[in-house]
């Protein structure tokens, strides 16, 4: 199965995207999947030290100070494998060591104590083998927020606006797109429509001139809930929105602050009401006036991922985990 030593299998090293609320939160850390066993012997005594996160897969820039940029204290990030022997922890994007290849892992013997993070923010149709790498890692950091670090960010003129790159013909939002366009103009931008420049800055001035922005998410799995809802927020229009249930949706916004495509028995009943709602200052105060009483916030992309990551290792220290059924919990 893997090429890299048979230690990660046989030994015992067991153990999002935004939240809106009422003020600024962190991540949520949750139990996940990961259950405890019995201690292994931890690298150094707990908080004797800053606790060394070595990012194996890195994009590129510097490292963050932890500290300075996000207020965590007594972590470090490193992208520098000759510490692997000395690092707390190290953090492996799925999706590398699928294109890359299982010899892509670290090849030496894992320390004692030692913590491998399972980092990936893609859909569970896009995260391929997971089978594979069972019991291999300690700890997840996904977009699930039962992931043990979780991702969790005037009159307009336009009407509803979507931006899209990814099309494909057997995506339930491309079908409800062309369905839903038949009764209501729909302004397109991106990759398959009038083009925008680059950056999600660009994405939501285009959103504020908006009063509804389509939040098609590609698949439709628990949590899977992406930045295309939290442009929308941030950006001030009414997130119609395609994904999980529901009641996914109201672990992280206020009923009002979305309109789901499944509270309409059809296409067209839905875009009767954006129709009513647009013209509507009485719904659209409705789906707008939350915004009073919460705030949001984001994290400042990959480098605060890192820093919270750390953060959690450090919080476990003489702790160990494994994740149990690292496919069943995420393709559920």
């Amino acid at each position: 199965m893997h090429s890299a030593p048979s230690h990660r299998k046989n030994s015992s090293f067991k153990g999002i995207y935004s939240l809106v609320c009422l003020a600024a939160m962190t991540f949520l850390l949750l139990p996940g999947v990961c259950v405890p066993a019995e201690p292994s012997a931890p690298l150094s005594e707990p908080n004797s030290e800053d606790t060394l996160l070595l990012v194996w897969f890195h994009k590129g820039g510097k490292p963050p100070d932890c500290w300075h940029s996000f207020g965590i204290s007594g972590c470090t990030i490193t992208i520098d494998r000759r510490l692997y022997s000395q690092a707390h922890a190290v953090l492996i994007a799925h999706r590398d060591v699928i294109n890359i290849g299982d010899w892509s892992l670290p090849q030496e013997s894992r320390p004692p104590g030692q913590k491998w993070i399972w980092f990936n923010v893609y859909a569970p149709s896009n995260s391929l083998r997971l089978w594979e790498y069972e019991g291999l890692y300690n700890l997840t950091l996904t977009y699930r927020e039962d992931s043990d670090i979780a991702l969790p960010v005037g009159p307009r003129p336009g009407f509803v606006s979507w931006v899209v790159s990814h099309w494909g013909e057997n995506l339930e939002r491309v079908s409800l797109y062309k369905h839903l366009k038949e009764y209501i103009q729909i302004d397109v931008f991106g990759g398959v429509g009038t083009p925008i420049p680059p950056g999600k800055e660009n994405v939501v001035e285009l959103i504020r001139q908006y009063r509804f922005y389509l939040a098609f998410e590609n698949s439709q799995y628990t949590d899977y809930i992406t930045e295309k809802l939290w442009n929308a927020v941030q950006g001030g229009a009414i997130p119609v929105v395609l994904g999980p249930s529901r009641k996914n949706y109201e672990r992280f916004l206020p009923p009002e602050a979305f309109i789901h495509v499944d509270d309409f028995p059809t296409v067209r009943d839905l875009a009767r009401y954006l129709l009513v709602v647009k013209d509507s200052p009485s719904l659209i105060e409705l789906h707008l006036s939350w915004r009073r009483d919460y705030s949001m916030y984001r994290p400042y992309e990959w480098r605060e991922f890192h820093c919270t990551a750390c953060r959690v290792v450090r919080e476990r220290k003489g702790r160990t985990d494994v994740v149990q059924h690292l496919a069943a919990w995420f393709y559920s």
